[in-house]
């Protein structure tokens, strides 16, 4: 007879499920709800990479491509890289990998780097998949508190280093608050892991939505690419073209670093999809200025309508804004989520993202109509628990 407790290993029982999916659920029982709490864009995949991805399966692009990706991909990726962050990728195998998304990436990276005994930052708000990079492969996780502002700078930072840390893991614009860190503060971040011997890990999924307000003087997107090349620049194409199932990412770094991803990836992903490869290799050429305005317009609808009402983070990329639950609601986050779904919006709550349970995660990639009408209902429940 199967036992499963004799068989499921202490890793999987060190992972819980993710808190996003009790969101689903509950968002489910719901006969139209206003959903404001999934991270999945709600624009449709330019028509041009959906015709070319198609005409690539029709071309027979089914089977493999090399681990490090289809050459021609490649060149675009380093092409876009060297315009946007002066970053020069050689014509090999050793500098640059094509990856099954951005959470593909940072397994592999966390893979190489990582092992039992050594420690890896981060930051506190966090991306779900950051706290479990310990459990599934080895390091302890040691969370950067940045509250109330959010943003993880060197000086938070540095007290938190010791001879065990071998990783720092950066998200800006951040998942789950749409902070963005300054030039300044990512410049400094950048001395403190090369002055400490660290491995910086800059995870960029949302490089593109970085608003008007968040940009940066080098560049649209603040990089710590733009100050070295001894880190791992980690992007993607889910969120950007509207296209997260297709499972595309990238990671640029030191070829030593990449080679070792890249032997990991031949052993477990193989290769990222190849017909997604072809079919995204024009997606730098793809004019997507409209859409990132429109959304920079609905986080505009954010602030305003919490304006004297609630905290709200200084949300100035992604699809995201975290909002403090008042105090004098005597509520925390989870309890306001549920509160809201009682009057058909979902959202999620703070805790699945943090220590902490005291704001809820509200995501702005869903119609203007329903963000309209769920911000309203919000307002409404935060001005009294009523």
């Amino acid at each position: 007879m199967i036992d499963p407790d004799r068989l499921v290993s202490s890793r999987a029982r060190s992972v819980d499920v993710s808190g996003i999916r009790r969101a689903f659920h509950l968002g489910a029982t719901l006969e139209n709800p206003i959903n404001l709490s999934i991270g999945q864009p709600d624009f449709g995949v330019p028509e041009s990479l959906t015709r070319a991805t198609i005409k690539a399966i029709e071309d027979g692009h089914n089977g493999y491509t090399m681990t490090g990706g289809a050459h021609d991909l490649r060149v675009a990726v380093a092409d876009n890289l060297r315009h946007d962050v002066d970053w020069t990728i050689g014509g090999g195998e050793s500098d640059l990998i094509i990856t099954s998304g951005t959470s593909g990436a940072l397994l592999l990276a966390f893979m190489v780097l990582c092992e039992e005994g050594c420690e890896a930052i981060v930051a506190d708000p966090y991306f779900v998949i950051y706290p479990t990079l310990g459990p599934m492969t080895g390091p302890k996780i040691v969370l950067c508190d940045t509250y109330p502002d959010f943003r993880m700078t060197a000086e938070r930072v540095e007290p938190l280093i010791t001879d065990k840390t071998r990783v720092l893991l950066l998200n800006t614009p951040s998942n789950p608050t749409g902070v963005v860190l300054s030039d300044t503060e990512i410049s400094d971040l950048v001395d403190l892991c090369e002055r400490r011997g660290i491995m910086l890990i800059s995870d960029e999924i949302y490089d593109l939505f970085t608003f008007a307000d968040g940009r940066g003087k080098t560049g649209p997107c603040p990089s710590p690419a733009r100050y070295t090349k001894n880190m791992l620049l980690i992007r993607g194409f889910g969120k950007t073209y509207g296209c997260t199932g297709w499972r595309m990412g990238y990671a640029a770094g030191p070829p030593w670093l990449i080679d070792e991803m890249a032997k990991f990836q031949q052993y477990s992903f193989v290769c990222a999809p190849s017909m997604a490869q072809a079919g995204l290799v024009g997606a730098f050429n793809v004019d997507m200025s409209g859409v990132v305005n429109h959304f920079e317009r609905r986080r505009d609808m954010v602030r305003e309508a919490f304006d004297g009402v609630a905290n709200i983070s200084d949300c100035r990329g992604a699809f995201y804004a975290f909002v403090e639950v008042p105090p004098a609601l005597g509520m925390s986050a989870t309890e306001f989520c549920d509160l809201a779904i009682r009057h058909n919006v979902v959202t999620i709550p703070g805790g699945v993202f943090s220590e902490r349970d005291t704001h809820i995660r509200l995501s702005f990639a869903c119609p203007d109509e329903q963000l309209t009408e769920g911000l309203a209902i919000l307002r409404s429940l935060m001005q009294s628990a009523g």
